[in-house]
Parts: structure tokens; sequence; C-alpha cells
């Protein structure tokens, strides 16, 4: 398997992880709250939590899907603001990454 082939994997798998945590989320969400008002205002603080780990999953998605595309069109490994190479280490830390880490700061 060549490089882009095992990174377009990563991502797949990754983008398939946040597509499943998503749809936990959204299930859970769903629950119907507890008669007890204390309960009930105890999971409405807990759905505040998970709004955002949904929030952050769906912004981990995006770019995750962002990175497939640049796969797809040529330019990933290319930093978006600078048009230098991403390093490698640093797209192995974060295959995602869209710019490189002196722009990323």
């Amino acid at each position: 398997m060549s490089a882009q082939a095992d990174i377009r994997a990563g991502l797949q798998a990754r983008a398939a992880q946040l597509e499943e945590r998503l749809l936990n989320i959204q299930q859970d969400q769903g629950k119907a709250y507890s008669a007890d008002s204390e309960e009930r205002a105890q999971e409405r603080e807990n759905d505040e939590v998970i709004d955002g780990i949904g929030e952050e999953t769906r912004a981990d998605l995006a770019s995750v899907r962002a990175a497939l595309q640049r796969l797809e069109e040529g330019s990933y490994g290319i930093c978006a603001e600078c048009g230098e190479p991403i390093a490698a280490e640093r797209l192995q830390a974060r295959p995602e990454a869209s710019r490189c880490i002196g722009c990323a700061d």
C-alpha cells in the first residue's frame, strides 16, 4: 500500500469513528428526562457537556473530510496559508492538518 493510500485509509477510519460518535451523541440526546426534578437538572447539565462534545466532534469530522478532499485534489500536505509543505511529523501527529506548524501558531 502506498503512503497516500495509508493516509486515506487512516482518515477514512477516523471519519467513521467520528460519525459513530455523533450517532451515539444523537441517540443520547433523544432520551427522555427523568421525572425527578433534581435528576432532570443533572441530566440537563450533562446535555450541555454532550452538546459541547458533539460540536467538537462535528468540527473534527469536517477537518478530516477536508483532508480527504485535499488528498483527492492533490493539495494534501501543502499549507493552506503559506503554500509550503507541511512537515511529515506534523502530518503523522495530525493527518488532518491544513497548515504548517508556523502558520498554525
